[in-house]
């Protein structure tokens, strides 16, 4: 995960005081440099991509994967297990 994306990843976490993550997505239209720096994460694992709609006023909605969110935190940080809920193995 480049800095860029890793920027990106964080600001999709919304991480707030307590240092957790509070939502998953982030929302960006075809063109510009974060729609592609998200494909990217797409095509790496890290992110799903669901295709614009009304609700995003036609820009497409990106959601970080477990593992891509795992790469973006800093010591001490926690994904919500609302949005991330462990796997039974």
């Amino acid at each position: 995960m480049t800095p860029a994306q890793k920027e990106l990843a964080r600001h999709a976490l919304g991480l707030n005081r307590q240092r957790r993550s509070y939502r998953n997505h982030f929302v960006t239209g075809e063109g510009g440099n974060e729609h592609r720096e998200w494909m990217a994460l797409v095509e790496a694992g890290h992110a799903q991509r669901r295709a614009g709609s009304d609700l995003t006023g036609g820009d497409d909605l990106f959601r970080l994967t477990r593992a891509g969110a795992e790469l973006a935190l800093e010591k001490r940080e926690s994904l919500d297990p609302e949005d991330f809920p462990k796997v039974a193995a």
